[in-house]
């Protein structure tokens, strides 16, 4: 399978930047799982300003914003 980066990059939420793994989303799936992470496109738009990719800010933004 081939990567589509530039589509990917195109559609990601990330607002880091500087990421080396944007639009590289296999990458950055491993990457934040190694460190007991979510991606920050699993986030609303709030909560991923806060480059807090944690399980548990996850659920919370979850549990804040039902549905």
């Amino acid at each position: 399978m081939d990567c589509k980066k530039s589509a990917n990059a195109a559609a990601c939420s990330c607002t880091y930047s500087p990421c080396p793994r944007k639009g590289l989303c296999c990458e950055c799936v491993a990457y934040h799982r190694q460190n007991d992470e979510l991606p920050g496109c699993y986030f609303d738009s709030r909560s991923e300003r806060t480059y807090d990719r944690s399980i548990d800010s996850f659920i919370r933004s979850r549990s804040k914003n039902p549905g």
